[in-house]
């Protein structure tokens, strides 16, 4: 890996991350999580806080071990258990069945087999439980698609592995769930890089 993809993005992530305008929708998917909690893709762990009494604890997972670090530090600032792994969704080394709920919060674009990484999600959910999401993906206006198609290899090499044009809602209810709700929104910028595909999924 080189010194840009391990220290540079990282950086760049957590910066990007965290921006304002963010937090409203951060805020709409973590309020549905209860139970045992698995966040995927935890990043610098600007999701920690936003945790209330119905999760009973958090397990966050994250390949990158700088954005980990950034992490940790930020533990304290939760009001439930939280403990990291520093893994990869696609191989997610917990048992199957035994968490309640999901978290994916811009997470998707990252995963190089995001097919396979919601497979996992799913194995490690219960029957019952939720896979809830916000993620930016291909938008519905075909001259912004069609730029998002020429832009992404690209933007993939230099965004730490981000891609723009995955259809997540095709993705995730092509994997092994039900979608139950999503809503569409954008956020301010590029047209290429925010639209957004908020909602749940239970698995099928």
């Amino acid at each position: 890996m080189s010194f840009y993809q391990r220290y540079v993005v990282p950086r760049l992530t957590h910066l990007s991350m965290r921006q304002e305008y963010l937090v409203r929708f951060r805020k709409r998917v973590i309020s549905a999580a209860e139970g045992r909690v698995l966040e995927v893709g935890i990043g610098s762990g600007l999701n920690f806080q936003l945790y209330g009494a119905q999760v009973t604890s958090v397990i966050g997972l994250e390949p990158s071990s700088a954005l980990l670090r950034m992490a940790a530090a930020r533990v304290s600032d939760a009001t439930v258990p939280i403990k990291l792994l520093d893994a990869s969704a696609e191989a997610i080394p917990l048992d199957n069945g035994t968490i309640d709920t999901v978290v994916s919060t811009w997470t998707l674009c990252t995963i190089s087999n995001a097919s396979v990484a919601l497979s996992e999600m799913r194995r490690v959910l219960k029957p019952s439980g939720a896979l809830l999401f916000v993620e930016h993906g291909l938008a519905p206006e075909p001259g912004v698609a069609r730029w998002q198609h020429r832009l992404d290899p690209l933007w993939s090499r230099i965004a730490g592995g981000c891609h723009l044009n995955r259809k997540m809602d095709d993705l995730i209810a092509g994997n092994g769930f039900r979608i139950e709700a999503l809503e569409n929104a954008r956020l301010p910028g590029p047209r290429t890089h925010t639209f957004l595909y908020q909602g749940s999924a239970r698995p099928a």
